[in-house]
């Protein structure tokens, strides 16, 4: 039950998490000039991803290519739909052996959906128990990431790719790294960094000091974003860093994507309970 509880947190990672943190020091004349220029190009920089962020958030959802690596692991791949525009949901593929549910499916990618705050995961009918007969499995999110955390997330557009847009707001301290080609594309490469503390409302995704996501931000607690801004003032290229994960999101296309629907009830088993029972909840 072990890999399965980390098929479905790895699954929603999707949820990119943004911020920036600033550092304050005694300033000299000299420096004190610096920091005022700073604070112009600062200035700069966050009407470009503001109108960035207003525009993705306008769009609603895209087709999108991701991959997730943790611990400098094997990075997984989730190719699909991210919707964030009545509320988050997403519906992807990814590789089966690399989210260890061989066992579970025979394909050779299986496709996830969350929808709701719950977890959707296409898989073969087993002999018995609650997926006898079933051809979807479902988990519920509060059984990953606790009640808190869940809600959060699920919530209006929750961890979606416009929410880490929007959260750029929450920006002190930003960089322009000048223009580059990302898919085929010019952009311009930005960086933030934030401590989870300086994050408003996102905080709520990190739960307690014993959250799931709490144990993924490493000692000095920081989250790093990088973004590729295209000449349409939109994302072409989002990545997030903690202290053990890194999630990198290209984007295809935004709006007039497919809405994301939950499965048929009578097709479904809840593995919910089993989970939580797995780990101790």
């Amino acid at each position: 039950m072990k890999q399965k509880y980390t098929a479905a947190w790895v699954g929603f990672t999707a949820a990119a998490l943004v911020a920036t943190a600033g550092c304050g020091a005694e300033a000299t004349k000299e420096t004190a000039e610096q920091a005022a220029k700073a604070v112009g190009n600062g200035d700069k920089i966050m009407a470009v991803l503001s109108r960035a962020a207003d525009r993705t958030e306008e769009l609603g959802s895209a087709e999108v290519k991701m991959t997730t690596s943790i611990d400098g692991g094997a990075p997984i791949a989730m190719d699909g739909t991210y919707s964030w525009g009545d509320g988050y949901a997403f519906d992807v593929e990814m590789d089966t052996k690399a989210v260890q549910m061989q066992t579970l499916t025979d394909a050779p990618k299986v496709r996830c959906l969350f929808v709701d705050g719950d977890y959707y995961y296409d898989v073969d009918p087993q002999p018995s128990g609650p997926l006898a007969g079933k051809e979807w499995m479902k988990i519920d999110g509060s059984a990953v990431f606790g009640e808190d955390a869940d809600q959060a997330l699920s919530g209006s557009s929750g961890g979606s790719p416009s929410a880490s847009m929007k959260s750029l707001k929450y920006a002190e301290d930003v960089e322009d790294l000048g223009t580059e080609t990302v898919n085929g594309q010019r952009t311009t490469h930005y960086r933030a960094v934030l401590d989870k503390n300086k994050m408003g409302k996102l905080k709520e995704l990190y739960g307690d000091d014993e959250s799931l996501y709490n144990s993924m931000l490493g000692a000095d607690g920081s989250l790093t974003m990088d973004i590729w801004v295209g000449d349409k003032d939109l994302p072409v290229r989002l990545t997030q860093k903690t202290g053990a994960m890194k999630v990198t999101m290209d984007f295809e296309k935004f709006g007039a994507t497919a809405d994301v629907k939950a499965p048929p009830a009578a097709q479904t088993g809840d593995l919910t309970e089993t989970l939580k029972a797995a780990n101790g909840q």
